[in-house]
């Protein structure tokens, strides 16, 4: 079978030509070595390109920090107003403060450098991009931060790492989703998972995965394994809900979706995450924070949460990334999990079979050390290393990283196995051959109307209809509807509400701009705790007048007539303040969303689509079930009298 010449990318380099194959010369010296040469096993090539690199470089190699682009401020206040661009922010080493907890750090903890000073002086070819900007514009800078790559030293390309980028979402936040962006719109992870649908949510990670590779995005610091078993816990809207089994076979569509059955050039490799599951927060707090710092499995189902993680293994995810939190209530040590030899060596790379990257979350050793707060920055990488860490996210400068190889403390070969991994995966995307990408491609395929069609239609799928008393719903033709989208906004003196008026007559209703004038009552509620970066440490609750929502106001408002609640849940919200013996007199339906749209909402109340989404978790029938529910026990073996709506509940209409 004759050799198959791939396509190469070249912008410094020269190409050597042999028996009309050609190569990129990488490291500049007239002659095809090893990792050039792309007709090699690329194990060969690996060990070559490790045998090559100085101490220097394969510490750099072992970082992984964000990037900016010029006047991009993802984290400090604007400078100035001059639009993004995909030139780079050369500022030296910036210290931005923690991101996650608004406090000052020590010099040691850098968020971002010059990228050009961070490729060429310090090594760094793992990047994560933030900014949120055209397809042409993330396109354009990857391909410069590629060429910058290209001709420095040996050429190893970088590999650029995105979180989320193609959900409605709100807590659009820095480390958790970048939000709505000029992707595909999809609906929340929760609302993925309600759709009860693998082959659409493999079409979406499948799609997903096209955009990303179109605009040089190569990496997916997603998607969360994790269980929502606490249903308090900050994080549950980037859950695919508390059926371990279920979450199983979402991942493993993920996961096949983005990198196919091996990673190729084609793919986009995921980091699974919060190994082994952060789901079980004491109080549902979060380990961004030191209030947050344990995790509790008091109902002792710790080797549940490791079900979905055994699923994305199978199915080949390139990289796992371990959580901040100390496992309490196990036979493992009290130290988080970064620094957890037991659950990193024994379990996760001996027990499960994991043979891929483990990536640090963002700051375990300058911010959230939880268990090695006394240990030195330099003891601190000699424990995680020797635990099993090969890629630290949150910091551009190698310094201390450096310091600890240099001492002898650790031994090299843990070093020289880091940088193996993280080059694979380098290989094995095709990177050493072509790692640019064609911009103008890029802005046509990104969000085109085929790929949000097929997103529109999930929005639907996503919705649950959970009561439907007398069949109030789907709405009749020329019902006079008064719709009312709650939600609070950052003035608290202004009104909550949002109320719509069908401008194009196409959902056949009459809305009407009062309660007064209306047959029908159509109120869909956006309750939200504080955004998780803005948590400051007091207890969390789920019933809605601890969430923004005006209870009073509501009950008043639903009152007046017959009413179709909905409720867009990224949390297991306690109704019970509006939905209770009084309330339910008047609320006809109630249905679930999780992320969706304004148009697709009609579409279900109005039968233009017909309701099939099923709970992703079950909701508490009270505060007090809320509080009382074991942090690792899914609400569907909490047992009678714990839920309102249950897990996999979920109505059609025929």
């Amino acid at each position: 079978m004759p050799v198959q010449q791939p396509v190469l990318g070249v912008r410094s380099v020269q190409l050597i030509r042999i028996s009309g194959l050609t190569f990129r010369d990488l490291n500049k010296n007239g002659k095809l070595d090893k990792y050039e040469d792309w007709r090699l096993p690329i194990a060969q090539r690996t060990a070559d390109l490790v045998a090559r690199m100085s101490l220097e470089e394969k510490v750099g190699f072992m970082l992984i920090s964000s990037a900016r682009l010029k006047n991009d401020w993802s984290f400090e206040a604007p400078k100035n107003k001059d639009a993004v661009t995909s030139d780079f922010n050369e500022e030296d080493l910036v210290q931005t403060g923690n991101m996650f907890t608004k406090k000052p750090l020590p010099i040691a903890m850098m968020m971002a450098a010059g990228t050009t000073k961070g490729v060429t002086q310090y090594h760094l070819r793992h990047f994560i991009l933030r900014a949120n900007v055209s397809a042409r514009t993330t396109a354009e800078w990857a391909n410069k931060l590629q060429a910058l790559c290209e001709a420095d030293g040996l050429g190893i390309p970088a590999i650029i790492a995105s979180n989320p980028r193609n959900h409605i979402t709100r807590d659009a936040s820095i480390g958790l989703s970048v939000g709505k962006t000029v992707f595909s719109t999809w609906p929340g992870e929760l609302g993925l998972s309600a759709m009860r649908d693998l082959p659409l949510v493999r079409e979406f990670a499948d799609i997903a995965r096209q955009e990303w590779a179109a605009v040089g995005l190569r990496k997916g610091y997603m998607y969360m394994a994790d269980l929502a078993t606490e249903p308090r816990w900050q994080r549950v809207e980037g859950t695919f809900g508390e059926n371990a089994d279920w979450v199983a076979q979402m991942m493993t569509q993920i996961v096949l979706g983005f990198q196919g059955n091996t990673i190729s050039p084609t793919s986009v490799a995921l980091t699974t995450k919060h190994f082994p599951g952060g789901g079980a927060a004491e109080g549902g707090q979060d380990p961004h924070f030191d209030w947050g710092k344990n995790e509790r499995f008091l109902g002792n189902m710790f080797a549940n949460n490791l079900i979905p993680f055994r699923a994305a293994i199978k199915a080949g995810t390139s990289a796992i990334m371990p959580y901040y939190s100390i496992p309490q209530d196990t036979k493992y040590e009290h130290i988080a999990y970064a620094y957890n030899k037991g659950v990193i060596q024994d379990l996760l790379r001996k027990e499960m079979g994991f043979d891929g990257i483990i990536n640090s979350d963002t700051g375990p050793i300058e911010m959230m050390p939880w268990g090695a707060e006394n240990l030195s920055l330099t003891e601190r990488y000699k424990r995680t290393l020797e635990a099993g860490v090969n890629l630290y996210s949150g910091t551009a400068d190698p310094t201390k990283l450096l310091e600890t190889v240099r001492s002898g403390a650790v031994d090299m070969r843990l070093v020289d196995e880091s940088v193996r991994r993280l080059l694979l995966e380098k290989f094995r995307l095709g990177l050493f051959e072509n790692p640019y990408v064609d911009e103008a491609a890029a802005e046509q395929l990104v969000g085109n109307a085929r790929f949000q069609a097929r997103a529109d239609l999930a929005m639907r799928k996503s919705i649950v209809l959970l009561r439907n008393e007398a069949k109030a719903l789907p709405l009749a033709p020329k019902t006079k509807v008064y719709f009312e989208q709650y939600y609070r906004q950052a003035n608290p003196q202004a009104s909550p509400s949002n109320v719509f008026t069908d401008k194009m007559g196409k959902y056949n209703l009459t809305f009407v701009k009062t309660p007064e004038e209306a047959d029908v009552i159509v109120l869909w509620i956006t309750p939200g705790a504080k955004s998780l970066f803005n948590a400051d440490g007091p207890p969390l609750y789920l019933s809605l007048s601890k969430n923004a929502v005006d209870v009073a106001y509501v009950n008043a408002l639903t009152a007046k007539k017959p009413t179709i609640l909905a409720i867009n849940y990224t949390n297991p919200w306690v109704i019970d303040e509006v939905y209770n013996d009084a309330g339910k007199a008047n609320i006809r339906g109630v249905l679930a969303t999780f992320g969706t749209t304004t148009d697709a909402f009609l579409d279900i109340i109005t039968g233009q689509f017909n309701p099939s989404g099923k709970m992703p978790f079950s909701t508490p029938l009270s505060e007090a079930a809320a509080q009382d529910q074991k942090t690792d026990v899914p609400g569907y073996l909490e047992g009678p009298g714990y839920a309102l709506f249950n897990y996999d509940e979920g109505l059609r209409y025929k």
